[in-house]
């Protein structure tokens, strides 16, 4: 039944051992008195001391830290320089410790059906020399060191300040009473206990004349009267009662009662749990009995020999689902667990786990026997046991996904009680439970302060619950492991015993059995009641054949491998049976199949999870594995979701689109929505279309063939558009063991004595936590600062999730008590109603949650596809308002959010001119203009947004608004980028605003964009205006060709215009410094004049479109001429693109602007170029460049090389290399 979950080998063997009951940490002591404090879960060493000698590093560090507090020469031996002797007691001091001490002993004592009611009231804040500190404590012969691993300072106490007799056992004294010094007791040599004030490190009492021999154990308990108690055991065997009350101040307290409990001494106490009645205590000694002791009567209930020959040395309450009739767990010097039943104590023991068959084969040498010296039970997580053995820490698990046998009914409606079945010693059993109607914050108390002045859903005391337990006639065949399930409707109640394999039907009204039969597994249908079993036995395991041993041994193995083969290959052809029940009780089989059966996969492959949870409408469904859950959509067909790292879960509950998970550590509640993907889309098109049919056939069916004849009227359209989502995944925790202690609210806090410090740092902090804790929104509501409720206390062990009834969260614990986690805090509160559905009362409860949290609650109503409610937080900033009136198509809305981020709201109407020259007079409102032109380039991305939103819905006011904005950005030189000039041109030609598109070329013209100029006039068809744009902006490559591509009259003048710039270009190349060797090898490369007569004879640069005759030309013969070479090629169906003869070429042909810019230096500053792609129509065909006298041949090259244009006028085509023709 045990599995190992780490090991830890030592030299020494481990004498001493203790868990840390929330961080994972053991302590353990060995043989040679060495203390280790461990990390279990990262197998980590935190740190180590020799306890037993003199710890040199401890010797100096205390000296340093006299040093450096002034002490020049120490005052005698430091208490670190005297030697500790054995240790006898490890353990671990902080406000966890302690919390969960009392929470241990409190409710113990409150399972008596005589406790009285304050047993259960609330906790205290610590006391301040343990707050935020973690003490290990080590108790040797000679001295006690308190050891703190935060500060790793330390505080040793000589046995002289403790009347000098030797220390032998120790335990922590805690009252709930706030401000209390924390005390801790020794127990001496002499039989007396001393107890040490751990604020002044003095002794402060004794408890004398009791024992007569050495005390070997102490232990503190609540009596069910509420009184604290503690008791103690020593070696002349007696068990003595004290008062643990600090109320009494005399020095020295006398026992209550004295018990003879065992022969030759007590060895160690403990406190066990009952259910449903007082706490007992067990007992182990030196005659090796084990006892068990009522504390009422304080009678002996029992007394066992666990094991015959050996005395025991360790014990340990336990209480686990995975057996559920053991209760006790103790440890002889074997290698074993034992473990004890306790329906009557009548089997002696029976061995739970030999720990030698966990630890891996290499550590034991071949001769050596594994031998237990100490056992520790986890206090909050019971499948964990550790061990100390002659070879190390063996830190062995349960199987911890096991959980109580206790299942859920449904609540009928309008009913505020709860039920529950389970299953104790053969019996089955009703638990009833609801909230105390005095204290429930989900019921609409929760939005006023309580007396605390703390939100009262966020306090951290636990809800008050009130639960029954009743008994149910029928009994139950076996008393092993059981998990138990509720069918959907909830009429019948599903026992499986999964070890027998064995499962019972009960029929909930009566408790009658209606079915039962051999299974090992068995589910039920979420939609009807029916329920499918797995009727395998579990394969079982293949022995490993020992390498050495005869040949008898080694035949026997491999005889029972066989067999174990076979036994598997049956097991893998399980048999899984469907069967239903009918509504007179009777079950029947459905369906049967035998395994291999080969259905279509709907999903990719998926390891086999540890658990399932499937939601009740079948919609989602979570694969819980060992490090993370899987969660995964089921409508409209299989779809993965994500995973969330929610390690070791052992089991979770949908809540429609919440799933709460169980870890051993942890209650996590995961938020989940589908988003929607492109099949949601197609299965509601498909739903709506067979709807249309099914009505049309219904309306034949009535009315005949009349029925299809349709009459023509005005139909609206309703253009909607339905945005993807991606799913969401958001995980919230909201219990756990490890959150900050217990400190109470600001009201209540207790009045420290000035030795604590300063009491204004006091006043200070009791400020600083009421500003913290709360703040009062408008008309007096309470509104909760945090975002999250802080982590509520977990309860112990595992725990069986029931789900969400009432406005809280349901659990019940191994001890079959219900608790109730509180949901009311706005932040889980609203994310709860979200996702069940309810918007609306979402939004309303938002008004509890301070503002700064509402943008963080709105994404997570957007993730879950309410963007239109989530618009009605009164708290969301201005840019995630503009993307939820985008999401939730509420362009009006946007536009207004646009408008204020981009303080634009005056600029763009009528009176303010687009003109330049009219916004540049404007003096009284220049800044204001300024500041606005600013802000609509920052959001120029969202105006064009918003205008084609506004375009795809048919609403022309909001995109003429955006567009009025954005154009008188547009108009500022250098505001915004070419593709948004480009953008907003296309956008102004759409909507027909011509006039401010021709205005809008004019002031582009002005500030020097030739490009975006000449791409608005092309929006706007205006030839003129184009070949004007790239004139006055100096492009003149660009107006050439397009006057050439068109047949423009104006072809001659431009081409004399570009070419007499190219030759000022090259004529007026700036001169760069170069030294005397690099001037000489230019001068080689240029072309030699032979006399000055032929300088004057070089010709002007021309370049000349393909077909046009020199300009120079005396002779005007007209040849035919080359097609164009056309980059702007027109496509079919795409308006707005410059007309022109159709080709073949690839649009994005690179400009001769750029070829001739990159030619010469680029002295001409409004020239611009810029990168051809962005552009969405290149408007300039390549032209190869052409001497001034021949035309090119008919069969020249349809796309000549770039390099052929972009060279200067002395390296011309290889065709004339001279650049003279027969014409000059």
């Amino acid at each position: 039944m045990l599995r190992l979950r780490t090991f830890r080998p030592t030299n020494d063997k481990i004498v001493k051992i203790q868990l840390h009951p929330t961080h994972p940490w053991l302590v353990t002591a060995d043989a040679s008195d060495h203390v280790s404090v461990w990390n279990w879960e990262h197998r980590q060493v935190i740190y180590e001391l020799k306890a037993g000698g003199i710890d040199e590093r401890r010797l100096v560090g205390a000296k340093l830290e006299k040093l450096a507090e002034g002490e020049s020469e120490p005052k005698g031996k430091p208490t670190e320089a005297m030697r500790g002797g054995s240790v006898k007691q490890v353990d671990f001091y902080d406000d966890d410790v302690r919390f969960w001490q009392l929470w241990r002993n409190r409710s113990a004592a409150a399972e008596a059906p005589s406790a009285v009611n304050h047993v259960t009231s609330a906790f205290s804040s610590p006391a301040p020399s343990t707050k935020g500190r973690h003490f290990l404590v080590i108790c040797c012969e000679n001295k006690a060191i308190f050891l703190d691993l935060v500060t790793m300072r330390g505080r040793d106490v000589p046995k002289q300040e403790l009347d000098n007799k030797s220390l032998l056992c120790m335990e922590f004294l805690s009252r709930s009473a706030g401000g209390d010094a924390p005390l801790v007791a020794f127990g001496g040599s002499d039989g007396v206990i001393r107890v040490l004030s751990m604020i002044t490190w003095k002794l402060v009492r004794r408890y004398t004349g009791g024992h007569k021999g050495s005390i070997s154990c102490l232990m503190t308990f609540m009596a069910s009267s509420g009184e604290a108690l503690l008791i103690s055991g020593a070696s002349d065997g007696l068990l003595i009662l004290w008062s643990a009350d600090h109320g009494q101040d005399s020095r020295e307290l006398v026992p209550k009662l004295s018990l003879k409990a065992h022969d030759g001494g007590v060895v160690a106490v403990e406190l066990s749990r009952v259910i449903g009645g007082a706490p007992q205590l067990i007992t182990i000694g030196a005659d090796k009995t084990l006892a068990i002791w009522d504390t009422i009567s304080f009678k002996e209930l029992r007394r066992i020999k666990p094991v015959p020959k050996l005395a025991c040395h360790s014990v340990a309450s336990w209480c686990h689902p995975r057996a559920p009739n053991l209760d006790i767990l103790t440890c002889v010097k074997d290698s074993h667990i034992w473990a004890i039943e306790h329906p009557t104590y009548s089997a002696l023991t029976r061995p739970l786990c030999e720990l030698s068959s966990l630890v891996p084969p290499q550590v034991l040498a071949p001769n050596k026997k594994l031998r237990v010296y100490c056992m520790v039970a986890h206090p909050l997580q019971p499948h964990l046991v550790a061990t100390g053995t002659n070879i190390g820490v063996i830190v062995s698990e349960f199987d911890a996904r096991s959980l109580p046998a206790v299942a859920a009914l449904p609540t009928p409606v309008g009913s505020r009680e709860h039920s529950a079945v389970y299953v104790v010693e053969r019996e089955l059993k009703l638990l009833n439970f609801q909230l105390s109607s005095t204290a429930n914050p989900s019921l609409g108390s929760n939005g006023s302060l309580s007396e605390t002045g703390r939100f009262r859903g966020d306090s951290l005391e636990p809800l008050h619950v009130k639960q029954i337990k009743k008994h149910i006639s029928t009994p139950v065949p076996h008393d092993s492991y059981s998990v138990l399930s509720i069918s959907s409707s909830g009429k019948y109640l599903a026992i499986v015993w999964p070890d027998i394999p064995y499962f019972s039907i009960y029929k909930v009204s009566d408790w009658s059995i209606v079915d039962s039969g051999s299974a090992r597994l068995l589910a039920w249908d979420t939609c009807r009641d029916r329920f499918a079993l797995l009727e395998s036995s579990l394969p079982p395991r293949i022995p490993i054949i020992p390498k050495g041993g005869s040949r008898k041994a080694k035949e026997a193995a491999a005889a029972a491998a066989q067999a174990a083969a076979a036994a598997a290959s049956a097991a893998s052809t399980a048999t899984v049976q469907l069967r239903i029940l009918l509504d007179d009780g009777t079950s029947n089989v459905y369906m049967r199949s035998i395994g291999g059966r080969s259905d279509p996969p709907v999903g990719g492959l998926l390891p086999q999870p540890e658990w399932t949870a499937w939601d009740q409408t079948v919609e989602y469904c979570a694969f819980g594995y060992q490090q993370y859950i899987v969660i995964s959509s089921l409508r409209p067909q299989y779809r993965y979701l994500g995973d969330v790292a929610i390690p070791y879960a052992t089991g979770a509950v949908w809540h429609r689109r919440q799933l709460f998970v169980a870890t051993p550590t942890t209650i996590e509640c995961v938020f989940v929505d589908a988003g929607v993907a492109p099949i949601d889309i197609e299965t509601r098109k498909m739903k709506e279309e067979m709807k249309s049919k099914e009505a049309q056939a219904r309306a034949v069916a009535e009315h005949g063939e009349l029925a299809l004849i349709a009459v023509d009227g005005p139909q609206t359209v309703t253009n909607e558009r339905i945005a993807l989502r991606p799913p969401m995944l958001q995980v919230v925790r909201l219990a756990s063991f490890q959150h900050p202690p217990s400190v109470p609210p600001f009201l209540t806090l207790p009045k420290q004595s000035k030795v604590d410090g300063d009491d204004s740092v006091l006043q200070k902090e009791m400020e600083e936590r009421k500003t913290n804790e709360i703040a009062v929104g408008g008309g007096g509501v309470s509104v909760a600062v945090t975002r999250f409720p802080t982590e509520q206390r977990r309860p112990v062990g595992p725990l069986v999730v029931v789900g969400v009834r009432d406005g809280v969260l349901w659990l019940i614990d191994r001890y079959l008590c219900a608790h109730a986690l509180s949901l009311s805090h706005p932040g889980i509160r609203c994310r709860c109603l979200a996702a069940y559905g309810d918007a609306v009362s979402a939004v309303k409860w938002a008004s509890r949650l301070a503002r700064e949290h509402h943008d963080d609650l709105a994404q997570f109503m957007l993730g879950m596809g309410y963007a239109t409610e989530a618009l009605h937080l009164p708290g969301i900033s201005k840019r995630l308002e503009f993307d939820l009136a985008m999401q939730s198509n509420d362009l009006k809305r946007a536009l207004q959010c646009l408008l204020t981020m981009s303080n634009s709201r005056d600029i763009g109407q009528e009176n303010t001119g687009l003109n330049l020259n009219d916004i540049l007079s404007l003096t009284t409102k220049k800044e204001n203009i300024l500041d606005a032109v600013q802000g609509i380039v920052k959001f120029a991305k969202e105006f064009l947004d918003l205008i084609d939103a506004a375009d795809a819905t048919a609403q022309a006011d909001i995109a003429r608004e955006a567009l009025k904005r954005l154009a008188a950005a547009g108009s500022m030189k250098g505001a915004l980028q070419g593709h948004e000039l480009r953008g907003l041109a296309l956008r102004l030609a759409n909507h027909g605003e011509l006039t401010q598109l021709s205005g809008l070329v004019n002031n582009l013209i002005s500030v020097g964009l030739g490009r975006e100029a000449a791409f608005a006039a092309a929006v706007l068809g205006d030839n003129a205006l184009m070949e004007k744009a790239w004139q006055d902006t100096g492009m003149l490559a660009e107006a050439v060709l397009h006057a050439h591509a068109h047949g423009r009259p104006t072809l001659k003048n431009l081409v004399q215009a570009w070419n007499k710039m190219l030759q000022k270009e090259i004529e007026h190349t700036p001169s760069t410094k170069t030294d005397a060797a690099a001037a000489f090898l230019a001068s080689l490369e240029e072309p030699k004049l032979t006399s000055l007569a032929e300088a004057g004879k070089k010709p002007p640069i021309e370049i000349l479109p393909p077909g046009m005759l020199s300009l120079s030309a005396p002779i005007s013969v007209q040849k035919k001429p080359v097609p164009a070479i056309q980059g702007s090629q027109q496509q079919p169906g795409k308006p707005l693109l410059l007309e022109a003869p159709p080709t073949t070429t690839s649009v994005s042909a690179p400009t001769p602007s750029e070829s001739s810019e990159a030619t010469a230096e680029d002295n001409n500053p409004s020239s611009s170029v810029t990168d051809p792609g962005t552009d969405p129509v290149a408007l300039a065909p390549t032209v190869p460049a052409s001497t001034s006298g021949p035309v090119l041949p008919e069969d020249a090259p349809k796309e000549p090389d770039i390099q052929e244009m972009s060279v200067p006028a002395t390296t011309l085509p290889m065709t004339d290399p001279l650049g003279l023709t027969s014409e000059s």
